[in-house]
C-alpha cells in the first residue's frame, strides 16, 4: 500500500503512546503512517466533572469529525471513551490486545495507617467494612471524576468523601501531589503504559472496571475496506469479544459516563466469565450479576446479561437515576 495512513489522536502523552503503538503495528506490515493531532472537547474543559458534562463521545467526537471529513484515515481511542453506538460511516477496524483492566489507588501519607482504614492486609482486601468497623476512623477524602468509581467507593466506604479530579493522567498526578486528598483513583493501564505508575499505589481488586477499560480501539471509515483489512491483522479476537460483551451490556442498560455501570468479561479455558453491576449514585444501592458462558455462544451475551440484571434489581436503580436526572 503506497498511501501513508494518517492516524488521528488526541495530544495527551497517553493518547500519543496509544497511537504510536498502532503506527508500529502498521510499520510491521510495511505500511507507512503519520500522526495527526486533534483536540477533543474533553481536553478543553478540564474542570467540569465528566458525569456533569453528560455528553457521550466528548473524547472521540472531534476525531470522528476529522475522520468523516477525510482529514485522517483512522482514529485511535481508549475504548472505554468510545460511545457504544458509532456515528454512521465509522466502523471498528481493530481491538488491540487488552492491558490491565484494573483501577488503582494512588495514595498519600502513611500506608500502614491508611491500609488499616481501608481493610487491606498481606496483599489482600478484606470484605467490605461494617458501620461498626469504621466508626472510630476519620473519613478519608478520595478524588475521582468517574461516577462509577465514586459509587463503588462509597458503597464500600460510605463514610468517606469524594472530590472531583479532571485532566490527563499527568495533570491528575500533579494535582494529587499538591492536594490534601488521601488518594485518587486511576486506571492502571493508563499509568503503566507511559511508565507513570507511582510506587505509592495499590490495585483495587474489588472494584469492577468500566466496560472496555484497558482496551484500545482503532476505527476507520466504513468504505475504507483496504485499511480495515490491514488493521484486522492486529485485531485481538479475545479482546474484541470481551469488550463487545461489556459494551453491549452497557448499551442495553442505557448507560454512559453519567451512570455507574461496570462490566468485565474474561476468556478462561474456552469459556467467558462475566461480572457486571449498576449502583445508585450515592453507592447505597447495588445490583450485580455473574455468569459463565461458552466462548462460542458468548457473542450476544451482553444484552442477555443486562436484561437479567434489570429484572433483578437493576431496573429500580436505573429508574431512580433517570428520575433524579442528575449525577449529584
Amino acid at each position: 500500500m503506497k498511501q501513508v495512513i494518517r492516524i488521528g489522536t488526541r495530544e495527551s502523552q497517553l493518547a500519543v503512546w496509544q497511537a504510536m503503538q498502532v503506527k508500529e503495528l502498521l510499520a510491521g506490515q510495511n505500511v507507512a503512517a503519520e500522526l495527526v493531532y486533534i483536540k477533543s472537547e474533553g481536553d478543553i474543559d478540564l474542570k467540569t466533572p465528566l458525569y456533569e458534562m453528560g455528553v457521550q463521545g466528548i473524547f472521540t467526537r472531534s476525531l470522528d469529525i476529522a475522520l468523516l471529513n477525510n482529514r485522517i484515515d483512522i482514529a485511535v481511542h481508549s475504548m472505554k471513551d468510545v460511545p457504544t453506538q458509532l456515528p454512521p460511516g465509522i466502523v471498528p477496524a481493530a481491538a488491540l490486545k487488552r492491558a490491565s483492566w484494573k483501577d488503582l489507588l494512588v495514595y498519600k501519607g502513611d500506608w500502614q495507617e491508611l491500609s488499616s482504614q481501608l481493610g487491606y492486609a498481606d496483599g489482600q482486601w478484606a470484605n467490605p467494612l461494617t458501620p461498626d468497623s469504621y466508626r472510630d476512623y476519620s473519613p478519608l477524602t478520595i478524588a475521582t471524576s468517574s461516577i462509577r468509581r465514586k459509587a463503588q467507593w462509597l458503597h464500600r466506604y460510605p463514610h468517606h468523601n469524594i472530590d472531583n479530579l479532571r485532566g490527563n493522567v499527568n495533570t491528575r498526578l500533579a494535582k494529587v501531589a499538591s492536594s490534601n486528598w488521601n488518594g485518587a483513583i486511576f486506571a492502571a493501564a493508563g499509568l503503566e503504559r507511559i511508565d507513570l505508575r507511582p510506587e505509592q499505589s495499590v490495585e483495587l481488586d474489588w472494584m469492577l472496571p468500566a466496560p472496555a477499560q484497558g482496551a484500545i480501539m482503532v476505527v476507520c471509515r466504513e468504505e475504507d475496506t483496504a485499511i480495515a483489512g490491514i488493521c484486522q491483522a492486529f485485531n485481538d479476537a479475545d479482546t474484541a469479544l470481551c469488550t463487545k460483551i461489556e459494551r453491549d451490556f452497557l448499551r442495553a442498560l442505557l448507560g454512559g459516563c453519567s451512570t455507574p455501570i461496570s462490566a468485565l468479561a474474561e476468556v478462561k479455558n474456552g469459556q467467558v466469565d462475566f461480572q457486571g453491576n449498576i449502583l445508585s449514585i450515592d453507592g447505597q444501592q447495588k445490583a450485580s450479576i455473574e455468569k459463565t458462558i461458552a466462548r462460542d455462544a458468548a457473542s450476544g451475551a451482553g444484552n442477555l446479561f443486562a436484561k437479567e440484571l434489570l429484572a433483578n434489581g437493576g431496573q429500580a436503580i436505573a429508574d431512580s437515576i433517570q428520575k433524579t436526572g442528575t449525577a449529584h
